[in-house]
């Protein structure tokens, strides 16, 4: 009894400590209001004029939906400093109430019947909120390249793609449809969207740049970035056919952009073997230079590395394997497959999108270099985790889990990858999660789930334990002569997870539980060792 009273006594307090109180503006920017959920996004047709002198926009975004319950109002999403001047359908204006500065309620005329395709459409302007710390603290970055040209740049990930442009804010509805998106530049600089360039317009002292998206994209990867760009591009033979790959760049920086992006067709070989096909091949991959360090765009993944491997030059595992590519080069296209391709359905599981994308960096190195590789650089990233509040937010108001969603998300993927035993079928869980959930919104549930079942081992408590808690199981284990004892601590109820050692040499696994267990008979112990590819802490006792 006393056991499953200190697991509950555990687990109880880490729900006591990280309780957090949430505003009614939290509400309304996460939850699946009634206003939300009875219409579904097809397609988005976004037009921005963007104006460095006075950092403001204005543009119009038609949003084509369908009709999936007969609701009356609808909630559109744009953060305050910017505002919707006009809304109409079918040419009639309508009429509108704004709540918490950032969400509007829209009073529809037009009778809303199931099954029916409507437009509604929206004029907005103003001067969005400036990135504080792009793209964490994100927002429109309005700098200067090295020749005082104007150099814009959108990172919204975690603040909302309603930072910038009026839409449906809310993870769980892409547009099946895509996105058109027309970025108005000053006629001396240019406008890189997602997806390919269909055309560009001379208007005098402006041009529009129109891109076109047709596959399903999630709200935050809408992005536009304005400099002195200069093209250059190749098409990479992949697993599903030739990829139009397109670099963007400014100008004063193209033959270091040359060099450096010789590592893109490395990253592409890696993750199509790992992950499946590029997900997004109608719509083909692009590299863009920003203000800022980087992000996971869809089709239009951001780059500020300064063109140096590692992360700003630095290695973020100490192991020495950190330096042997471009952080962000591949940690943002690895989120092509983990968070562009399949998305989470609530901000809370956006571990999804940022551990298996942060995994992939240790894949990388296993592919082009070594399995003993991916492991030493994966393990060194644990010294990052910090262990302070659960990888899984809270659901319905926009809440994130820790950041350590990033490496302990990796290490306890890693392990999984351990206690599969076989290399082919954790290639094909990864595959399969990609090929399964191709464009689809996934909980974190759906992924766990798929994952037991895939591979034969069910991992329920182990899920409980890694993404729920704060705890890192807990060896200890002692042994004389030929007998081994050993139990686990800080676990949930019901965490069995076994381990492989190496005992004398010699690999064997255990299967520790809550209870102390002794495995006898094993000879003369010289040398114990556990080890390192699971992520537990250890402690030999007396």
């Amino acid at each position: 009894m006393k056991k499953y009273l200190l697991s509950f006594l555990s687990i109880l307090s880490s729900i006591v400590l990280f309780a957090q109180d949430f505003t009614k503006a939290d509400e309304l920017k996460g939850a699946l209001t009634d206003e939300r959920v009875w219409f579904d996004v097809q397609h988005y047709d976004l037009s921005v004029d963007v104006n460095p002198k006075k950092q403001m926009l204005e543009g119009t975004n038609v949003i084509t939906y369908t009709v999936l319950d007969s609701e009356k109002v609808m909630q559109i999403d744009l953060q305050s400093p910017m505002e919707i001047d006009k809304i109409t359908q079918d040419g009639k204006k309508l009429k509108y109430k704004v709540k918490e500065k950032s969400h509007y309620f829209i009073k529809l005329k037009k009778k809303q019947s199931v099954g029916d395709e409507n437009k509604i459409t929206i004029t907005f302007s103003g001067k969005p909120i400036v990135a504080k710390n792009a793209p964490w603290d994100g927002g429109l970055s309005w700098k200067k390249d090295d020749n005082g040209n104007d150099f814009v740049a959108t990172s919204n990930q975690g603040i909302g793609a309603s930072v910038w442009w009026p839409c449906k804010d809310h993870p769980s509805d892409e547009p099946d449809n895509g996105i058109d998106l027309a970025i108005t530049t000053p006629s001396n600089l240019m406008g890189v969207g997602n997806g390919r360039l269909i055309s560009e317009v001379d208007n005098g002292k402006t041009k529009t740049w129109n891109w076109k998206v047709i596959n399903p994209i999630n709200n935050y990867g809408v992005n536009i970035n304005v400099g002195d760009y200069v093209h250059f591009d190749y098409k990479h033979e992949g697993v599903a056919g030739m990829l139009d790959v397109d670099y963007y760049v400014l100008s004063y920086n193209l033959e270091k952009a040359k060099t450096q992006f010789e590592q893109v067709p490395l990253m592409l070989n890696a993750f199509e073997y790992w992950f499946g096909p590029y997900p997004f091949y109608e719509d083909s991959y692009k590299l863009v230079e920003v203000p800022y360090l980087g992000m996971e765009h869809q089709s239009s993944v951001t780059y500020g590395n300064k063109y140096q491997n590692g992360y700003l030059g630095n290695d973020l595992s100490g192991s020495g394997w950190g330096l042997r590519f471009d952080f962000i080069i591949i940690h943002e296209s690895g989120h092509e497959w983990f968070a562009n391709n399949i998305t989470n359905s609530d901000v809370a599981d956006m571990w999804i999108h940022e551990g298996f994308t942060a995994y992939s960096e240790n894949l990388f190195l296993d592919y082009h270099f070594s399995k003993e590789a991916s492991s030493e650089y994966v393990v060194g990233t644990r010294e990052r985790i910090q262990n302070d509040r659960p990888l899984i937010g809270e659901y319905g108001f926009a809440n994130e889990g820790s950041s350590d969603m990033y490496y302990k998300g990796a290490n306890m993927l890693h392990t999984i990858r351990q206690l599969i035993e076989d290399d082919k079928k954790w290639r094909d869980i990864l595959r399969g999660l990609n090929s399964d959930f191709k464009h689809q919104i996934v909980s974190s549930k759906q992924v766990e789930n798929y994952i037991s079942n895939a591979s034969g081992i069910d991992l329920t408590q182990f899920f409980e334990q890694y993404l729920r808690t704060t705890m890192i199981p807990k060896l200890e284990y002692k042994y004389v002569r030929n007998e081994l004892s050993y139990r686990y601590l800080n676990v949930v109820d019901g965490f069995d997870m076994p381990l492989e050692v190496l005992i004398n040499g010699k690999p064997k696994w255990i299967y520790p539980t809550f209870e102390w267990k002794t495995t006898e008979n094993i000879g003369d112990i010289r040398e114990f060792y556990i080890r390192d590819d699971f992520y537990i802490e250890k402690e030999m006792v007396e």
